[in-house]
């Protein structure tokens, strides 16, 4: 084995990082966040050869990513079991490794229906995982006391970032969207390895009452409920603007055909930028305060942008949804997670929903009259979530 020899070669900053409890482990749960945007992004950059292989038509395709939403929001009532029976660092593992043998039967899938079956099971996993690594997220910032989980989630984004990076090299080299998945898989298998030693074991969360209900259930409180919609609605202003903003700068903005792809690199650029930064924010100001400004931001900004018009004021105003979006969902996790991994589920089944539903509903508005209107629609989504963080008990600030 050679192990030790590994470890010993590694640079003395990095060896002393790994001996530090709270790195460790914060490297290891990373890694998860990383694998899940990895995954995801992987098997959505090769939609269109899958849709070439499998011959289907466009409405197929739209059937089968809606197939890997329907079984994410099916998970829920699956996750809080496997949670409490497993753990979530077990559960993490099991589905990071689940999504690993899925991305490579979607490769060898022989037909659609089979493909849907596939893409039912990802939806699956991918619900176990999210909710297992903000649990683990969480579990670490509150055994150390320090924030965290807005740079796990800004991890997401670089596994998504890389995969990208991947695929554009594998489609320079080859055609096979098998060879592709192979080497994707070898990367999953070594992110899910890196994992494995620093997870956290569970302890129950204090708000979590088992004997509230027989069969382990009980209805969401007023307050999940507040966490639920806040989710829902985070997640139709940040799914959006990767739907929805090169069309914008395109059709109405009147941008040119090469610039339009910049309403989404401006709006993930500023996000996993602010990630980065957004765990400061949180210790000094507050979840609370953090997401009611940052939505605010996001709705103002958008709402600017769709005012003025122009491709400079959207680059801006997307700018602007990206900067205040940030912290949101991590924020939102991290309260949902402390009242329980029943809570926990289902606010993250309800994010899922926003953006099932968010694309389909900003299209009918559009189609009824304009995308400025449907984008408005995105801008009112980021007030409802202003509300909605009044009435959260968020993780006051720490300095």
């Amino acid at each position: 084995m050679c192990v030790f020899p590994v470890r010993d070669s590694l640079p003395d900053s990095l060896r002393g990082s790994l001996r530090d409890p709270f790195r460790r482990s914060q490297l290891a749960i990373a890694a998860l966040f990383c694998s899940l945007g990895f995954q995801y992004a992987t098997w959505a950059a090769r939609i269109p050869a899958i849709k070439a292989e499998l011959g289907l038509t466009a409405a197929e395709v739209g059937v089968l990513l809606m197939a890997a939403g329907i079984g994410a929001v099916a998970s829920f009532p699956l996750v809080p079991v496997l949670v409490k029976r497993l753990g979530s660092a077990r559960l993490a593992l099991l589905s990071a490794l689940c999504l690993t043998l899925l991305l490579l039967a979607l490769a060898l899938a022989p037909d659609y229906p089979v493909a849907l079956l596939v893409m039912v099971a990802d939806g699956v996993c991918v619900g176990c995982l999210n909710v297992a690594m903000n649990a683990q997220g969480t579990a670490l910032e509150t055994r150390y006391e320090r924030n965290t989980m807005a740079r796990l989630h800004a991890t997401f984004s670089a596994g998504s970032l890389l995969a990208a990076l991947l695929a554009s090299g594998m489609n320079a080299a080859t055609s096979s969207v098998t060879a592709h998945f192979g080497v994707a898989a070898a990367v999953l298998v070594l992110l899910t390895a890196l994992a494995r030693s620093g997870l956290l074991e569970d302890e129950a969360p204090a708000a979590e009452k088992p004997s509230s209900s027989r069969a382990g259930w009980s209805l969401p409180s007023r307050v999940t409920l507040w966490m639920c919609c806040a989710m829902a609605f985070g997640t139709v202003t940040e799914g959006a603007m990767n739907d929805w903003s090169a069309l914008y700068l395109r059709e109405v903005a009147k941008s040119t055909a090469e610039l339009a792809p910049m309403g989404i690199a401006v709006f993930s650029g500023m996000m996993v930028l602010a990630r980065l930064f957004a765990d400061g924010w949180r210790s000094r100001w507050g979840d609370g305060r953090v997401v009611l400004l940052g939505s605010a931001l996001a709705a103002a900004g958008l709402a600017f942008a769709l005012l003025s018009g122009g491709v400079a004021a959207a680059l801006v105003g997307f700018a602007c949804v990206g900067l205040g979006c940030a912290a949101v969902t991590p924020c939102v996790y991290v309260a949902a997670a402390k009242q329980g991994s029943q809570a926990l589920a289902l606010v993250a089944a309800m994010g899922t929903t926003g953006l099932l539903a968010g694309p389909p509903l900003i299209g009918f508005v559009a189609s009824s009259s304009s995308l400025v209107w449907g984008l408005g629609v995105v801008a009112a989504a980021a007030v409802v979530v202003s509300l909605c963080s009044t009435r959260i008990q968020w993780t006051p600030a720490s300095g």
